[in-house]
């Protein structure tokens, strides 16, 4: 791992670093979770025919379901294709280039989702899939900087100032986005151009943004291959397989990915439900709900800076420990939450916001301390591949629960077990020795 960072432009190339946290986590907000998902359900039963169904590539599917099975197949498609990035990106070291290359193809296909109308829900899905898939590309190889610019005691302080930064621009471009289609007949424009024209700043803001993040990161590390063309793309897959073997060789970080698939899912689950637990349990309203996830956006950047001056004291590992155990909490107050109380809600929203980018961060730190050097973007392939290939656990054990109880309020309490199962097999990762066995100097407090 990088351990003598040069002080000329670091810290430039750290506020350049931040930006693409600023520039993407709008895709995940006002695209994923806000505004995509009930618009492309409108165009497919635009499109519907007379039983209810569209076609995509002859099947039939219901409109409901038409977004969930498009959100699955880009996941499907980015386990296969992020260990691939990851691995010519740690070949070529051509970082900076990759980086910017998924950037603009994510940014330019959110934009596209602008002519989506009538009853266009292919196209729709087609430019959602490929945004998801750049986007994911573009994480991993956005990961993989983080420990060529922060030595091992500076890394979980860099990650949640670039977690909390996200949370700021994603929650600013938000209320901008939530302004507009609240007052889109004012304007005097419709509801789905109000929607066209959110998706459209989205992928405009993600462009503009990442403009800084790629004029200011610096190669670190020399090229690993002299290949060319073509050749890369052969080499990439030789690179993958050498270090599928040469994970074996690390068996506590693979138990840390173990740990972090389980409590992640529960994290994830938790924020994606949390709407629907609202809208469908306590009957709140949809401007409530809104709202709280505004409100969630700008406590989670309190919480993700606050959170990484904690792990400075008491480490990462024993940080993001308690933050697990407060998640567990949240659910908790959850279940008991009374029926059409808003301000509950709202209360819950900003215990949920204090842990939830703390410890997402203080969890990429901790990774990148144990990956061995010249494997970043790879690792962190397979550290996406464990949030995004997995994440069908929580949603599974949500439903199954609910079907069988035909409870929400025992849907939501069951997510605590990926959160207990997950702190115990992070209790048991010894991580100064994961880190030393990785190949890397393990900071003061671990």
């Amino acid at each position: 791992m990088t351990e003598t960072i040069p002080d000329t432009g670091l810290a430039r190339e750290r506020r350049g670093w931040y930006f693409y946290d600023w520039a993407t986590s709008v895709f995940s907000t006002s695209v994923v979770t806000v505004f995509l998902a009930p618009y492309l359900t409108e165009i497919a039963e635009a499109a519907a025919d007379d039983r209810g169904n569209v076609y995509p590539l002859g099947i039939a599917v219901p409109p409901g379901s038409f977004f969930t099975y498009v959100l699955s197949f880009s996941t499907l498609v980015q386990v296969v294709i992020l260990p691939i990035m990851g691995a010519i990106a740690d070949r070529t070291q051509r970082k900076r280039q990759m980086l910017g290359i998924f950037a603009y193809i994510g940014a330019f296909a959110t934009m596209g989702l602008f002519f989506v109308a009538d009853e266009r829900y292919m196209l729709g899905a087609g430019l959602f899939v490929l945004a998801n898939v750049a986007y994911g590309s573009s994480i991993v190889i956005y990961y993989s900087f983080l420990p060529e610019i922060a030595a091992p005691d500076e890394r979980d302080d860099v990650s949640s100032r670039g977690w909390a930064f996200g949370y700021l621009g994603s929650g600013l471009l938000l209320a901008l986005n939530l302004a507009l289609f609240l007052n889109a007949d004012a304007l005097g424009v419709s509801d789905g151009t109000a929607v066209r024209l959110c998706l459209l700043s989205a992928g405009g803001w993600w462009a503009i943004f990442a403009v800084v993040t790629l004029t200011r990161l610096r190669p670190h590390q020399s090229r690993q291959g002299r290949e060319r063309g073509t050749q890369v793309l052969s080499a990439g897959f030789r690179q993958l397989a050498h270090t599928f073997r040469d994970m074996r060789k690390y068996p506590l970080t693979l138990l840390f990915l173990g740990a972090f698939l389980l409590y992640n899912d529960g994290i994830q689950t938790a924020a994606a439900v949390a709407g629907q637990y609202g809208e469908r349990e306590l009957g709140l309203e949809r401007s409530v709900l809104i709202s709280a996830i505004l409100l969630v956006q700008f406590v989670a950047f309190a919480g993700a800076v606050l959170m990484g001056r904690i792990a400075r004291v008491y480490g990462a590992k024993r940080t993001v420990l308690g933050s697990l155990v407060v998640w567990v909490g949240v659910l908790v107050m959850a279940y008991f939450l009374s029926e059409g109380q808003a301000v509950q809600f709202y209360l819950l929203g900003v215990v949920l916001g204090l842990v939830l980018g703390g410890s997402q961060a203080l969890s990429r730190s901790l990774f990148s301390q144990l990956i061995p050097k010249g494997k970043e973007a790879e690792y962190f392939s397979f550290y996406e591949m464990s949030d995004r290939g997995t994440s069908w656990l929580g949603p599974f054990l949500f439903g199954l629960t609910f079907q069988l109880t035909d409870s929400y309020r025992y849907a939501i309490i069951s997510l605590v077990i990926l959160f207990v199962l997950g702190a115990l097999v992070l209790t048991f990762v010894p991580v100064r020795r994961a880190i030393t066995e990785a190949g890397n100097t393990a900071p003061a407090v671990v």
